[in-house]
């Protein structure tokens, strides 16, 4: 295991996490905090894994498994060691040793809501032990650790940081259904508010991943995961207009980027879609955003511009696809629509801020009836007032247009290729005279 540091050593402590003695709370059990538990279980710690959801409870209690990169086996097993709990009770962690906050931090009416994390940190606080520590892996603006977090865990244990409890910020970097960057393998910021604290959060996911990347304080943790979504959301919004104004004018617009990525140097390929989705996209940038606002007084209208055109997206397309169909001499009112894929993600059940929900609404409001085709979405995320379809099942000749909004591996798509029902791709994954890309 190779460990990259980029600060001076910190003060030394009597801190070393030993796997068999040590237990580790983790709060929230989903897209992040359910494969990081199921590594500390790996690597020999004991795990309590928190979660108020309790369909959520009773699914990972039993063996089921809800995150595509979890197998139900692996779960299993981590169930079968002993060495791993599900429950949504705080309480059954009662003298933990390390705790992980991996609880959502959604917008609420466009500002951020961070009562989750509130509510973790109250519960936490009453539990913690001298000695003890909490790292926080949420995404939210810089300062959360410090002004927020920290201040709620002093005051309900009566603890002090840096002397006997030490508290940290550590981005969460997990890509899910990415088969080569796991957890384990993509390098992971650590921060602490004190010497210590960091020295503790580095040992702690130095016994979890190859590389940990050590930065000076939780600002700049944060602002680091803050950056990199910024990064892909401003570019993807970008690639997004550029979609549409190709098309206008007759342009290939993907033909154009395959090109331009043969360039070794100077470019990084972006592709366009039919909006952004998922936890960190059309969130993350926001928390930024509004920070700046709050702070400076200023606008970040790179951001601003971004979650215009990205908002958009869903728009653009049903007015494509009304284009289809006109095409057909159809209406969309009443026109029966495949929709293929409705995670945000290819080959994951990931819906969360997919701009397949958005697109959903405005068809409806057209009074399109709807079918949809995703074996990965569970059915309690299934979109009311569209009828699912299994993969092996579709009958295409029911339909009078087809929508590719996300391209999982476990749709037979040469039907679609050599059919003569209208396809709007927008993964850019189809070809054939009856199929029109994004």
């Amino acid at each position: 295991m190779s460990n990259t540091t980029t600060l001076e050593d910190p003060v030394e402590n009597d801190f070393t996490p030993e796997p068999h003695n040590t237990t580790v709370a983790l709060i929230g059990q989903g897209y992040v905090g359910l494969p990081v538990a199921m590594r500390a279980v790996e690597v020999g710690y004991t795990v309590v894994g928190i979660d108020l959801d309790p369909r959520r409870v009773e699914s990972i209690g039993s063996g089921v498994s809800h995150v595509d990169d979890i197998s139900n086996e692996q779960l299993q097993a981590a169930l079968e060691s002993g060495r791993y709990r599900i429950t949504a009770d705080y309480a059954d962690a009662q003298g933990f040793d390390v705790a992980v906050i991996t609880v959502p931090t959604p917008l609420k009416e466009t500002l951020p809501d961070l009562s989750f994390i509130e509510s973790a940190a109250e519960s936490l606080a009453a539990l913690l032990k001298p000695g003890a520590m909490v790292v926080l892996e949420s995404t939210t603006y810089p300062g959360t650790t410090e002004e927020l977090l920290v201040p709620i865990l002093e005051e309900g244990s009566g603890l002090t940081t840096g002397t006997d409890l030490f508290v940290g910020y550590s981005p969460e970097r997990i890509d899910p259904g990415n088969p080569t960057w796991g957890l384990r393998e993509t390098p992971k910021i650590v921060s602490g508010t004190d010497p210590a604290s960091l020295d503790r959060v580095k040992r702690f996911y130095d016994s979890l991943v190859d590389t940990t990347v050590p930065v000076s304080s939780p600002r700049e943790a944060e602002m680091a995961k803050l950056l990199e979504n910024t990064f892909r959301h401003v570019n993807i919004a970008l690639v997004n207009e550029l979609a549409v104004f190709a098309n206008a004018l007759g342009v290939n617009v993907w033909e154009s980027i395959d090109a331009a990525a043969t360039k070794p140097f100077g470019f990084m390929k972006f592709t366009p879609g039919p909006g952004v989705g998922g936890h960190c996209l059309p969130v993350d940038p926001s928390y930024l955003s509004w920070q700046v606002r709050r702070k400076l007084g200023k606008n970040f209208r790179f951001v601003e511009l971004a979650n215009d055109v990205n908002d958009n997206m869903p728009a653009y397309v049903v007015q494509r696809a009304t284009r289809l169909l006109n095409d057909s001499q159809r209406a969309m009112s009443g026109a029966r629509i495949l929709l293929l894929g409705l995670a945000y993600k290819r080959n994951t059940g990931d819906i969360r801020e997919s701009p397949a929900l958005h697109l959903v609404d405005l068809l409806h409001e057209y009074s399109a009836e709807l079918s949809a085709v995703d074996a990965h979405v569970e059915d309690h995320h299934w979109p009311a007032d569209v009828r699912r379809v299994a993969p092996g099942e579709v009958d295409y000749s029911e339909y009078d247009l087809a929508i590719l909004l996300t391209d999982h591996e476990d749709i037979d798509y040469s039907v679609l290729q050599d059919g003569t029902l209208p396809v709007l791709d927008t993964r850019n994954r189809l070809t054939g005279a009856s199929v029109e890309r994004l």
